[in-house]
């Protein structure tokens, strides 16, 4: 009966000896005659470029703490975060509990939460900001601030990339033409500049300040700043 001879209790209650001692993964043991034959284990590896990606994040993002939460065996969870240099795990954790961890984390600092289930909508939510990563539900769809359908690290890497310069661009653009209007006002209170000719300068600076901002839709030269082990794709800082 094939239901029960992947039992250890059967197997062991018709004298095929002991199964061998179990470890993190998942096991498949096969039998013959009732006598254990093999073992097959199974576990969840990380990806190729995970450990780069992980280490880079605090040098080019500043991002200050990396953690792994996740609804998986703790075992399972320390060996990915081992091989890929997460130091701070938090296993089994319920939907409920990924929610408050994130609340607790947002309340002391901005957090980016990234996602790949459903039941990690509530933290996406919950996060500063959330990414929905891979094919995911519409429900993780809505839930996250950005959703990136391509289930690769490089372009989240993009992603933060995509957002710091966007949010320098438009820092540079806005700081700057009010920076420059008020020197202009200064100029023409003290009398140096004449009513045309502030009028003239002033449109000068918008025009300046619509065009800086425009610099966002040229492509940089590379948006992915670590070895993502693509094939031609060296480690670069993005433009």
């Amino acid at each position: 009966d094939q239901r029960h001879a992947l039992q250890p209790g059967f197997v062991r209650g018709q004298g095929a000896g002991a199964l061998p001692p179990h470890e993190s993964g998942l096991e498949c043991v096969a039998l013959v005659d009732g006598r254990v034959a093999g073992l097959c284990r199974f576990r969840d590896e990380p990806r190729e470029d995970g450990s780069a990606f992980v280490g880079h994040l605090g040098r080019r993002h500043r991002i200050e703490r990396v953690l792994l939460i996740s609804g998986d065996r703790e075992s399972e969870v320390r060996h990915l975060a081992e091989r890929v240099g997460i130091h701070e795990i938090h296993a089994s954790q319920s939907p409920e509990q990924k929610l408050a961890l994130v609340r607790a984390e947002t309340a002391r600092a901005p957090t980016l939460f990234l996602g790949d289930g459903i039941n990690d909508a509530p933290a996406l939510a919950a996060a500063t900001v959330g990414i929905a990563f891979g094919q995911g539900s519409d429900v993780t769809a809505e839930a996250a601030g950005a959703v990136i359908l391509d289930s690769s690290l490089s372009r989240v890497d993009e992603l933060l990339h995509i957002g710091s310069r966007m949010r320098s661009i438009a820092l540079q653009s806005a700081v700057g033409g009010m920076a420059l209007s008020v020197a202009g006002m200064f100029f023409a209170a003290a009398g140096w500049l004449p009513p045309v000719a502030g009028a003239l300068v002033q449109e000068v600076i918008d025009v300046a300040a619509v065009v800086n901002a425009l610099r966002v839709a040229l492509p940089p030269r590379s948006l992915i700043d670590y070895d993502a082990g693509l094939p031609g794709l060296r480690e670069n800082s993005p433009a």
